[in-house]
């Protein structure tokens, strides 16, 4: 028995570990690629929608493979932790349904819109497009940290006994959603997900300045990069406190 639950941790642990290689950059990329698209249409500069174009395929490739190890990744809540996903299911299953009905759905239906939309669809729809795709990925982000905050801190449940034993059953949805736990951890990690973007695309826009690819679209990058990562960066110093406040409240063991 023990050797069956050391390896599914020791699987989910990696499939997690897997999957959020990809998560952080989506978070963020998705955003920085909506102000280059915005750009592009509030100033009708060619060179915005070169910039666009070329770091929106990279947010494609990089969005692809996080839905692939997500979906990996969720079905293992079942394979391995059955048990569990039975006595916490009446909290699990809003927020994941939200996850996937509102977020997932969102941003799988505009992203398609943002790519393949360019002279197609009107302007306004495709900067729309670029927003509900950058909306969508982190409201997906929110509703998976919902159910992880509860984990860490179980308000708005309460314990009942059926006919399949104990099992933790909602009472109220707004304190899931208003979980100081679960809102903290939200702004932490998508906080740090547009430092890592905005590292990302300072790091690609130095590539190809050293090798004198296309100087001004990525001279425009690395700006918009800087500007991002620092204002981020300095958000996350006061989330990041905050952040760790609540952890002490709530689980000083820690």
């Amino acid at each position: 028995m023990d050797l069956v639950v050391t390896l599914s941790r020791l699987q989910f642990a990696m499939t997690a570990f897997f999957h959020f290689i990809f998560v952080p950059l989506t978070l963020g990329l998705s955003v920085l690629v909506a102000i280059m698209v915005t750009l592009y249409y509030k100033t009708g500069k060619e060179i915005y929608k070169k910039m666009a174009k070329f770091w929106v395929k990279l947010f494609a490739i990089n969005f692809a493979l996080g839905v692939a190890t997500g979906i990996v990744h969720e079905f293992e809540f079942g394979m391995n932790w059955s048990v569990y996903s039975r006595f916490v299911g009446d909290i699990f299953g809003a927020p994941l349904a939200f996850e996937g009905l509102m977020a997932f759905f969102l941003e799988s239906i505009f992203v398609g819109v943002l790519l393949f939309g360019w002279d197609r669809v009107p302007k306004k729809i495709h900067m729309l497009s670029a927003w509900f795709t950058a909306i969508g990925s982190n409201l997906s982000a929110f509703w998976i940290l919902v159910a992880n905050g509860w984990m860490q801190n179980p308000v708005g449940a309460k314990l009942e006994v059926g006919l399949a034993g104990k099992k933790a059953v909602l009472t109220n949805f707004f304190d899931i959603i208003l979980n100081p736990v679960a809102v903290t951890k939200f702004l932490h990690c998508v906080t740090a997900g547009f430092i890592l973007s905005a590292v990302f695309m300072l790091g690609v826009s130095a590539y190809h300045l050293l090798k004198k690819n296309a100087v001004e679209m990525f001279k425009k990058s690395a700006y918009i990069a800087i500007i991002f990562g620092l204002i981020a960066s300095a958000a996350q110093l006061f989330i990041g406190h905050i952040h760790t406040v609540e952890v002490a409240k709530v689980q000083p063991t820690k």
